[in-house]
C-alpha cells in the first residue's frame, strides 16, 4: 500500500467588493465586514501559512489591534501572526520580524513549500502578487467574500490574468451581512 501525503493548498481568501475591488482608491478597507458568522477562525485553522506581497506585509503582517478593538479581533489578529509568513519583494531580503523573504525563483520556492508537511497556505495577497501566483499557475483554490458594496474606484482584485482561468464552483454560503461567500477550485490546464 502506497504511502501518499496530501499536498498543501495554495488558497486565495480576499474580501471584495461587488464591482471586484479589493480596496478603495485611498487604500481603504473600511467597507470590509468580519463578523462571527462568517467562521473567518475556521479558515485561519485550516492554514499555517500565510504568503504577502512585500506592501501587503508592510501594512498587515504586523499589524497590531488598538486597545479599542474587540477581544474577538484581538484574537484573530494573534491567532494571524502566529502563522509562519513568506513575504515576496524584488527589493527586501529581510526583517526583524521572522519572515521568510522570497526575491526570485516563485515557482520553485512555492512547490517546495506545498510538497512540505504541514496545513494549507494563505495567498494573502496584494494584487500584483496574486496576478504572479494565477499567471504562473500556483493558485489551487480561490475563496472570495464578496460584500454588498459598488465603490466604483480602487485597487482591482484581478489585472493583468494572461490567460483563461476556468473554475469549479465547490461551495457558496451567504451571511445575514449580505456578504455572499464563493470557493472555486481552478481547473487543470
Amino acid at each position: 500500500m502506497e504511502n501518499s501525503i496530501k499536498q498543501r493548498k495554495i488558497i486565495l481568501d480576499l474580501a471584495v467588493t461587488l464591482d471586484g475591488l479589493i480596496e478603495g482608491k485611498n487604500g481603504e478597507v473600511d467597507w470590509c465586514i468580519m463578523d462571527l458568522e462568517m467562521e473567518f477562525t475556521n479558515f485561519l485553522n485550516q492554514i499555517d501559512t500565510i504568503l504577502y506581497g512585500r506592501k501587503s506585509y508592510d501594512l498587515w503582517g504586523n499589524y497590531i489591534p488598538s486597545i479599542d478593538d474587540s477581544e474577538s479581533d484581538k484574537e484573530m489578529w494573534n491567532l494571524v501572526h502566529s502563522k509562519e509568513k513568506y513575504v515576496f519583494s524584488r527589493t527586501q531580503s529581510n526583517d526583524e520580524n521572522n519572515a521568510t523573504f522570497i526575491n526570485e525563483n516563485i515557482i520553485e520556492e512555492v512547490n517546495k513549500l506545498k510538497e512540505t508537511p504541514g496545513k494549507d497556505i494563505w495567498l494573502y495577497g496584494g494584487s500584483s502578487l496574486i496576478t504572479s501566483f494565477l499567471n504562473l499557475g500556483l493558485v489551487d483554490e480561490i475563496r472570495l467574500s464578496i460584500h454588498p458594496v459598488i465603490l466604483g474606484e480602487g485597487k482591482p482584485l484581478f489585472v493583468e490574468i494572461k490567460q483563461r482561468k476556468n473554475l469549479n464552483m465547490m461551495n457558496t454560503r451567504t451571511f445575514s451581512s449580505g456578504v455572499v461567500q464563493v470557493t472555486y477550485h481552478l481547473k487543470e490546464e
